[in-house]
């Protein structure tokens, strides 16, 4: 069986008409077993209390692990990598939504310290990113500050925004058929 980890960025407050929500109603409804935590102060986010809990989470799951991560859920997951609170064998496929970039991140101060960490580790599991080609929390590409750097595979989705509720993404099929079969392109969501 999959078990499948759900990871919000900040701000969010797992509202139901975005995607990550819908995406977890659909796993259960298929028997998967699915985590989707509400992370500790999402407004004012603290990364080592975040840190902690990504582990308690992990440490929760069985079967294969997959790991869907957006925004600063995405840098969380770098944070965790470089500072050897995940490792081989955490999860078997992971996902990187929207990750933002340091010259955005480090503009807020609640969440300065979740800036990208300036080591490259090497990534447990097989990652994929997915990020809009106009996403206004990573100007300068995602390609060219995460994917390429950190040897990702990478797909850019035309119009996409920051793949969140504000630029439609409620529903994302796509994101759905990746988690039931890793080597499906990550596509928009219908209009």
């Amino acid at each position: 069986m999959t078990a499948y980890l759900i990871l919000h960025g900040w701000q969010n407050h797992r509202p139901q008409g975005h995607w990550q929500h819908w995406l977890a109603g659909r796993l259960r409804g298929l028997g998967h077993e699915v985590a989707y935590p509400q992370l500790p102060d999402p407004d004012d986010p603290e990364l080592d209390v975040w840190l902690g809990e990504l582990r308690r989470q992990l440490d929760g799951l069985g079967g294969e692990r997959v790991v869907l991560a957006h925004s600063a859920s995405a840098l969380l997951w770098l944070h965790a990598v470089d500072r050897g609170v995940v490792g081989d064998g955490d999860a078997d496929r992971v996902l990187l939504v929207s990750p933002p970039s340091a010259s955005v991140v480090v503009r807020h101060p609640e969440i300065a310290e979740f800036a990208p960490p300036a080591a490259r580790p090497a990534l447990p599991g097989v990652t994929r990113l997915v990020a809009g080609d106009d996403d206004p929390y990573c100007p300068e590409g995602a390609r060219e500050v995460f994917g390429d750097p950190l040897g990702i595979p990478t797909e850019i989705v035309p119009g996409a925004g920051h793949l969140d509720l504000d630029a439609g993404y409620g529903s994302w099929p796509a994101v759905l058929e990746w988690c039931l079969d890793g080597t499906v392109p990550l596509t928009a969501r219908p209009e």
